[in-house]
């Protein structure tokens, strides 16, 4: 039998199991029954050693070959399925596009336990499990990455490695002396500001990298989509990064792009204010909204300005102090151009922004001149009015209308103020209907 027909035999059999496994689970889902929980954790105890006993009976190539087959969501499943010492082999000889998709971090098995550890592995980075100190004792990583640890992770790495790393806690704007460094050991520290780009949250997160020997520690309060990032691209591409120098530059590098992306989101948001603003009347009430979107983007931008020339700062310390390879160095002047285009675009959309926060501020204006002159033409068709009613209100008035019956008086009086209060405002309006045709004969 040849390799194609042991896959496809191979296939065949994951497939089924994977069909009973889908089954029992809603059978199990769909039972009410005593002691429930119980019962589906029984029975998925039971699919998965039957899935791992096949597994376990097949080479890596096999393995790799059946997950290629498989749709994403069986795919997925599988994956969890074969034994952790495996994955890496596995990883090896599958194709590059399914390999991104495995890829899946190992989380925590302790919600207090944010440390991660990772070695370099045949060109790529691979992530140790990290539980006790002795585990730690036993790897040569080349990154150690910490997100809010304790005081015991911070003590062991004191205790392992002897370096002193900072309580995320107390992460907050150093002096410009602080942030970058060079210790008597030879340690290289550096403080700086990562953009946190959220829906329902943007802020810069400080983060602090110590480079001791031949290995980086990050330390930093929250976790990054930048490090998420480049903790998978360098453990899915082959030679990514040689070392923790390398893994320092892509997380500045990768900080560039993802300020480039936030940026992109701006000019979007901006667009779509744009749309509203160039409106041929706009409320009071939609000007406010528009003025607090234009405003949350100009705090956005601020931000990611803020954050791109910290960056600078932080290469440029790297580049003055020769830590850098010739090659990194090449890398750090690709990163620096990077940010120079950035710096156009930052400066293209304050302008934007205080053009279009300009433009909604003259709404607002607008709105407000046509209220002043509502209340002014009000204010001419009642004053001759308000004489007439002062004049009725005197005794000459009475005198004057003695041998007239009272309601025939009043009434033509009151005729007389309306027909007066019309008159008046039909005269402004044939001022005003002047004045539009002569600015638009002036126009032409």
């Amino acid at each position: 039998m040849n390799d194609h027909e042991d896959v496809q035999d191979y296939l065949s059999d994951v497939i089924s199991l994977l069909a009973r496994h889908k089954l029992v689970e809603g059978l199990v889902h769909r039972q009410d029954m005593p002691r429930h929980e119980l019962v589906e954790t029984l029975v998925h105890k039971q699919n998965r050693v039957e899935f791992q006993r096949l597994l376990d009976q097949l080479g890596y190539q096999l393995i790799a070959r059946i997950l290629e087959a498989l749709p994403t969501e069986d795919r997925q499943i599988v994956w969890q399925l074969v034994r952790e010492d495996r994955k890496e082999d596995i990883r090896k000889v599958i194709s590059d596009t399914i390999r991104g998709e495995l890829v899946v971090e190992a989380k925590p098995r302790s919600r207090s336990m944010q440390i991660r550890v990772f070695d370099l592995y045949e060109g790529r980075l691979r992530q140790i499990p990290i539980e006790t100190k002795e585990d730690l004792a036993r790897v040569k990583p080349i990154w150690i990455d910490l997100v809010m640890p304790e005081d015991e992770q911070l003590a062991w790495a004191r205790d392992i490695f002897g370096v002193e790393l900072p309580n995320p806690r107390e992460l907050t704007d150093l002096e410009t002396s602080a942030r970058f460094y060079v210790e008597d050991n030879g340690e290289v520290h550096l403080h700086s500001d990562f953009l946190l780009d959220r829906k329902d949250e943007s802020r810069n997160v400080p983060v602090a990298f110590i480079l001791n020997k031949d290995t980086l520690f990050s330390v930093r309060n929250k976790e990054l989509p930048v490090f998420r990032l480049q903790r998978l691209r360098a453990r899915a591409e082959f030679g990514y990064v040689s070392e923790a120098k390398d893994v320092l530059l892509d997380l500045f590098a990768a900080e560039v792009e993802y300020s480039a992306n936030a940026l992109e989101d701006v000019y979007s948001e901006l667009e779509e204010v744009g749309r509203q603003v160039f409106r041929s009347h706009m409320t009071d009430d939609e000007a406010a909204k528009i003025l607090a979107a234009i405003a949350e983007e100009e705090d956005l931008n601020g931000r990611i300005r803020r954050n791109v020339l910290d960056t600078r700062r932080a290469l440029s310390f790297l580049m003055r102090g020769k830590f850098l390879s010739d090659t990194q160095h090449n890398d750090v002047r690709e990163i620096l151009r990077d940010i120079e285009s950035l710096d156009g675009h930052t400066a293209f959309l304050f302008n934007k922004i205080n053009f279009q926060m300009d433009a909604t501020v003259g709404f607002i204006n607008v709105n407000q001149n046509k209220d002043i002159k509502r209340l002014t033409i009000i204010s001419v068709v009642f004053m001759p009015l308000n004489v007439l009613a002062g004049i009725g209100g005197m005794s000459e008035f009475t005198m004057m209308t003695e041998g007239v019956p009272w309601p025939i008086a009043y009434s033509t009086f009151a005729v007389a103020l309306i027909t007066i209060g019309w008159l008046t405002f039909a005269g402004l309006r044939f001022l005003e209907n002047r004045k539009i045709k002569n600015n638009s004969a002036a126009g032409r």
